[in-house]
């Protein structure tokens, strides 16, 4: 359609156009002039996303996250949140509501869960775009109960996410409390097992006596090579074919006499022998002090070699003493490393279980503490109030846009019309809807007529 037929067709139907404008313009003004006023208040809160947690002094990375906003808006939004308002607020207990919701679903559903999907409808919360402030706005025909309902909503909040933070604490706290009773039941078990372990064998985790029979057990083993050697020593010396050239025979002093006293007589028989001859009695008296003399001296000789076999015999004795000693006290140091390493892993476990113990009860003191805690990162920043003037309904606005919508209602309306029953209203209507060729146009009748003024002057 050209403009010239879009204009032609309003010149047609202006009628239509005006009853359609009038119509919307005076049914809105009138919804709006006889619309209850509505008043909106508005509290604020603000969270504190930067500040380190009071109990456990972290900071949580995911309060900086843009969905931490969008979940706290959900929150406010929340059923669990609307209920605490109504019970807040008492609303449950009014007869009035009970009577309205009554009348409006005949007694069916939860009364507490209509109050609060209500209360809803008029709620509005605007989360900043540049800061962590939260608006929660209300909207109601009482300007105190809006400011009321407001507050309840920013105090519901406040509460919900103290109890969000809190109930997980409190489950927590009572699973590491049920976990530190069983901890304390490992490390009692593990105390007694090790005390009694160290009751039956005499000994403690720090008892220094291993080391002590270490200590003689080395002692002992050294006695043992000292007196090897010495019987080894023993032995090569009764073996040995010369007996008077054994060391104990070529020291002896009253060997060593007895060969000099020998030397001399023997000396003293070679001179008598010479000057006197073999038979002269001094050299018979010589020759009876030298056997005597040898006699003496075998003697001796035999006395140290049987010294030296008792020695043997005696080193060989303490020999095998010692070696069952070293046997047996090897045997007590190796009993004694195994009961001390017995009381090291008794010890490492009374230790573990100690250390678990010590974290789950840590644990289970903070849960508690954080249980228990009152504080959240939520404050109230602006309480509502109850607003002065309306905010609601907008008369200007509200016949503004009557205005707009019925004005563009009666053109939509013509033309509507106007496609239904077409008419011929300019000579491109005549072409599109007859398809004859136009010869000619005649203008206005009323244009051929000239005034009775114009004839008389004529």
């Amino acid at each position: 359609m050209t403009p010239q037929q879009f204009i032609a067709t309003l010149r047609a139907r202006w009628l239509v156009v005006l009853l359609a404008f009038a119509a919307v313009v005076v049914s809105v003004s009138a919804l709006t002039l006889t619309a209850d006023r509505q008043f909106t208040a508005a509290a604020s809160v603000v969270l504190d996303v930067k500040s380190p947690d009071a109990v456990t002094g972290a900071l949580l990375a995911g309060m900086l996250s843009p969905a931490y906003m969008a979940t706290q808006v959900d929150i406010i939004r929340s059923d669990r949140v609307a209920r605490r308002v109504v019970r807040a607020l008492r609303i449950d207990q009014s007869a009035a509501a009970r009577a309205q919701w009554t009348q409006a679903t005949g007694g069916r559903g939860e009364f507490e869960a209509w109050i609060a999907g209500r209360l809803q409808g008029g709620l509005v919360v605007k989360p900043s775009r540049e800061s962590n402030v939260i608006a929660i706005e209300y909207t109601a025909n009482d300007p105190a109960f809006a400011a009321a309902v407001a507050n309840a909503f920013a105090q519901a909040y406040i509460d919900i996410n103290l109890e969000l933070r809190t109930e997980p604490a409190r489950l927590f706290a009572s699973f590491f409390d049920e976990q530190t009773r069983d901890a304390r039941q490992r490390l009692e078990q593990a105390q007694q097992v090790l005390t009694e372990f160290q009751r039956r064998t005499g000994i403690t985790a720090v008892d220094g006596r291993v080391d002590v029979e270490t200590a003689r057990l080395n002692d002992i083993s050294a006695q043992l090579s000292a007196l090897r050697a010495q019987t080894t020593d023993s032995a090569s010396k009764r073996r040995h074919e010369n007996g008077e050239t054994v060391a104990e025979v070529m020291q002896s002093p009253l060997v060593n006499g007895l060969r000099a006293d020998l030397a001399r007589r023997e000396a003293s028989l070679n001179e008598l022998s010479i000057n006197f001859g073999p038979n002269h009695p001094q050299a018979q008296r010589v020759r009876s002090e030298i056997a005597t003399l040898r006699s003496q001296l075998e003697a001796e000789t035999q006395r140290i070699h049987a010294s030296i076999d008792t020695t043997y015999e005696i080193s060989r004795q303490r020999e095998r003493q010692l070696e069952a000693a070293l046997a047996a006290q090897r045997t007590r140091v190796l009993d004694l490393n195994r009961e001390r390493d017995q009381i090291a892993v008794l010890q490492r476990d009374v230790e573990s279980a100690q250390r678990t113990f010590d974290v789950l009860a840590q644990r289970a003191a903070q849960s508690t503490v954080e249980s228990r805690t009152t504080q959240t990162n939520i404050a109230v920043l602006n309480p509502a109030t109850p607003p002065a003037l309306p905010s609601g309904p907008r008369v200007r606005l509200n016949i503004a846009v009557a205005i707009f919508l019925g004005g563009l209602l009666g053109v939509v309306l013509a033309m509507g019309l106007e496609l239904v029953s077409r008419r011929v209203r300019s000579l491109p209507d005549l072409d599109a809807l007859a398809g004859v060729p136009v010869l000619g146009a005649v203008g206005p009748a009323a244009s051929m007529f000239k005034p009775l003024s114009a004839w008389g002057a004529r």
